[in-house]
């Protein structure tokens, strides 16, 4: 297994969670080409991050860390399939599918549980941790509502706590790295 130190480590995963956002890049641009290249490349940094988490998740919180693990590689690989979908116009249309009825929910499980061991080893500020955790249950309350047969379109903007707390954890990870002297304590 290949070392590297805690800063690279952080930073590796702050820009890795901003990559895993490239996958919008189909969806303003339609480029068939982009398309496929950034939702492959989003659904590796995806797995990328859950792999560099890994070692400082797993020592004390085993059985979280495999649930996150699981539902972060599941995530990058719907994200590989769906660019690949791209590719075929017969079946270019169950990308969306694949986003919006599955993939969601994986998103939704991995960054909850990311959150909530974040919070648990205390290698970030609390407070990210916590915005994280709420803004991830704002996302999951906006998305249940429609399965309830209910759709408030000002709930919508309830997604940008979320992406907001992602954009500032990357920066932190990026800048700042993990505070290990918080996680000894």
């Amino acid at each position: 297994m290949v070392s590297i130190s805690h800063r690279l480590r952080a930073s590796l995963a702050g820009i890795f969670m901003i990559a895993a956002y490239a996958m919008l890049t189909y969806s303003i641009t339609k480029n068939t080409t982009l398309g496929v290249i950034t939702d492959i490349i989003s659904g590796l940094a995806v797995i990328g991050i859950a792999l560099l988490m890994f070692p400082l998740f797993h020592a004390n919180h085993k059985k979280l860390n495999a649930l996150y693990m699981t539902s972060k590689f599941i995530e990058g690989i719907l994200m590989i399939i769906g660019g690949l979908l791209i590719l075929s116009p017969t079946l270019g249309h169950y990308r969306e599918t694949i986003y919006k009825d599955i993939h969601v929910y994986f998103f939704i499980t991995g960054a909850l549980l990311f959150y909530i061991l974040l919070y648990l080893t205390h290698i970030v500020p609390k407070f990210i941790s916590v915005w994280g955790i709420v803004a991830t249950l704002l996302l999951f309350l906006i998305t249940m509502t429609p399965l309830l047969g209910l759709h408030f379109p000002g709930l919508d903007f309830l997604v940008l706590p979320l992406i907001l707390n992602e954009v500032f954890l990357s920066l932190w990870l990026i800048i700042k790295g993990f505070n290990l002297k918080l996680a000894e304590e």
